[in-house]
């Protein structure tokens, strides 16, 4: 939400909680804060009003009392300071800035996760800590609150059974590797100590550092200056310095800490199993989406997952194929396993099609898909470098047990696609029965003792050397298991040399007016070149430089990736 605010053409961006109700006078504060000639955050508590005895009418214009008698604004904002208290400590706070010349902060944003509680207090530590604006609290004159009833409504509601509680905890888990990762998270007492606050005084709007007595009329000095130093001691008239007394007795500060939010001791420690994964994880008709990556290709992952989370698809596991790829799936919040068993000599840049190394990755993925399958899970295996137009999982489901629906990798357009050695073996959907496991096990088998990719196993050992159990122009019949092999119909699931997608210049319209559910970017070599002609493309779904899924972010960016 931060980034989509900072890409607008607005000249201020507000974040609040959909708890919070304000009052009018916020937008009149607005209106003042603008007038500064250096770049701002606005930050203010909420109150938390449970017994407020005040409702609205039924134009939800003005406020009543219990005998439907209007109150004035002034009231409400005279029995909020009365009766209730702000609360520093709780993430329920309005953040506010101007989209000026400097960003926010200079920190690398984390991958903050469901209902942690650390976003917003995150943002002030580094914009305190920047320098890059002038950061004031305005908690006393922006009357703000919420009401315990708003959080047991509809909202929290579908956000609490939308997600699991040990997916909760898996993410929380993954959250205090980040305390190491990026420094503390903690919020403390002294930060809002030594912020400036804004206070309203004989009809004036002052800047106050309460830690150090120092009054900044809010019209006279530049902005620079009130973070400099600038201002005057509290030698001003007794009405204004009797207010600002008043003022800072209402400041009651505490001390802010992540510790005190996370019980620590119950969080479940990684790594997870791949049992306890496939449980969570698999939807109701005990089916997985499997991606299996190294680190080279990292940044793909993360494109593919950003684009199965704007599908809204979340059955999908990733299994690491090293120790770099885990703890960066961990800290991106990503539901991984590693792989024990996987090759050790990786290479960053040469793992493409025909080199020993992408022989040693691709035969990992079948041994990993029979473990599941054992399991008791359906999978559908997809390489990183697939982009999804739309969810093939009903389509590719659809077709049975004993059956194995597996991508063409033939690029001529006529004739057929079940020819030799053109069974795609990075995309294809399994169940979890007698006849496929088998089958399976057959081409783990016969991969092991390859000095070839995966790929020509799954071909040989399923359609026959040469294509000898070939069915008709898109099947095969493996006689043994008697399991059949169906080739997808490549207008709908087409791999990267047919009909000459990639090279189209709008390639997604092109892909679209066929259907496609997903679009391979195969038959292409090295990691560069595929990263690049999907970058290029528009099909990709992730910044690497904030770490974020940003739909259509290379619409307006097509180079800036490189």
């Amino acid at each position: 939400m931060v980034a989509r605010a900072q890409a607008s053409t607005s000249d201020v961006s507000v974040l609040l909680d959909p708890e919070i109700l304000l009052l009018p006078e916020f937008i009149t504060i607005l209106n003042h804060v603008v007038r500064l000639d250096y770049d701002w955050l606005l930050i203010a508590s909420s109150r938390n009003a449970s017994d407020f005895p005040f409702h609205l009418d039924t134009d939800a214009k003005h406020w009543l009392s219990d005998k439907d008698k209007q109150i004035r604004i002034k009231k409400l904002q005279e029995f909020l300071a009365a009766t209730s208290q702000l609360r520093n400590c709780e993430e329920k706070m309005i953040l506010a800035w101007n989209n000026g010349e400097f960003p926010l902060h200079k920190g690398v944003l984390p991958p903050f996760l469901f209902r942690n509680g650390l976003h917003k207090r995150w943002i002030i530590n580094e914009a305190l800590s920047s320098d890059y604006r002038f950061v004031f609290d305005a908690s006393l004159i922006i009357s703000n609150f919420y009401h315990d009833d708003f959080q047991h409504g509809s909202y929290q509601s579908v956000e609490a059974t939308s997600t699991p509680d040990f997916y909760r905890s898996w993410e929380t888990s993954g959250n205090v590797h980040l305390a190491a990762q990026y420094g503390s998270l903690f919020f403390h007492e002294a930060s809002y100590s030594s912020m400036v606050k804004l206070f309203r005084c004989d009809g004036q709007y002052l800047f106050v550092n309460t830690a150090e007595d120092i009054i900044y009329p809010f019209q006279s000095p530049k902005a620079i200056s009130i973070r400099k130093g600038g201002g005057s001691r509290l030698a001003r008239s007794q009405k204004i310095m009797k207010c600002v007394t008043v003022c800072k007795s209402q400041v009651k500060l505490k001390e802010c800490s992540v510790k005190n939010q996370l019980n620590l001791s119950t969080l479940p420690s990684l790594p997870f199993s791949q049992e306890s994964l496939l449980s969570e994880r698999s939807d109701q008709n005990k089916t997985i989406v499997l991606a299996v990556a190294g680190y080279s290709y990292k940044d793909m992952l993360m494109s593919w997952v950003c684009r199965l989370r704007h599908l809204k698809i979340s059955n999908f596991l990733v299994c690491a194929l090293d120790q770099e790829t885990y703890e960066f799936s961990v800290l991106q919040g990503l539901p991984v396993f590693k792989d024990s068993l996987a090759p050790s000599n990786i290479s960053f840049d040469d793992c493409h099609f025909g080199t020993n190394c992408f022989q040693s990755v691709t035969k990992v993925k079948s041994r990993i898909v029979v473990q599941i399958l054992k399991m008791g899970y359906n999978v559908l295996l997809t390489d990183v470098d697939i982009y999804w137009f739309k969810n093939p999982l009903p389509l590719v489901s659809s077709f049975g047990p004993a059956v194995l629906v597996a991508q063409s990798d033939e690029y001529n357009v006529k004739g057929p696609i079940n020819l030799p050695r053109r069974l795609n073996s990075g995309f294809y959907y399994a169940h979890s029965d007698i006849s496929t496991i088998k089958a399976l096990e057959k081409v783990v088998k016969h991969a092991a003792s390859s000095n070839l990719s995966e790929q020509p196993s799954f071909y040989d050992t399923l359609c026959g050397e040469g294509g000898s159990n070939r069915v008709g122009n898109d099947r095969c019949l493996e006689p043994e298991t008697n399991l059949t092999v169906q080739f997808l119909n490549r207008d709908l699931f087409p791999n990267g040399a047919y009909g000459g997608l990639w090279e189209e210049k709008n390639v997604t319209a092109s892909c679209l007016s066929k259907g496609c559910y997903i679009l391979h970017n195969n038959w292409i070599n090295g990691r560069r070149k595929k990263l690049e002609r999907q970058v290029l493309s528009g099909l990709w779904d992730y910044d690497t430089s904030t770490r974020m899924c940003m739909q259509n972010w290379l619409s307006n960016n097509p180079t800036s990736y490189f």
